[in-house]
C-alpha cells in the first residue's frame, strides 16, 4: 500500500496548527513532532488521532515510481 505521506504530513500540520489556536497547549509539541516525523511515525500519529488513512492511499493506477 502506497501512502501520500506529504499530503498526510500537511494535513496533520494543519490539524495541530489549528488546535494551537483553540487553546490546546499540547498542540505545539504535537506540531513539532509531526514536522520531524518519519513516514512511519506520521502514520502512527495519524492512527493515534483516529485519522482515516484510506484517504491517503495512492492507487496503483495513479502511482508513479520515480526510482
Amino acid at each position: 500500500m502506497n501512502i501520500d505521506t506529504e499530503r498526510l504530513k500537511s494535513d496533520l500540520e494543519d490539524y495541530f496548527g489549528t488546535a494551537m489556536f483553540t487553546a490546546s497547549p499540547v498542540a505545539m509539541a504535537d506540531l513539532i513532532r509531526v514536522q520531524k516525523a518519519s513516514e512511519e511515525e506520521l502514520l502512527e500519529i495519524a492512527r493515534k488521532e483516529k485519522i482515516d488513512i484510506s484517504k491517503y492511499v495512492i492507487s496503483q493506477d495513479n502511482y508513479i515510481d520515480y526510482r
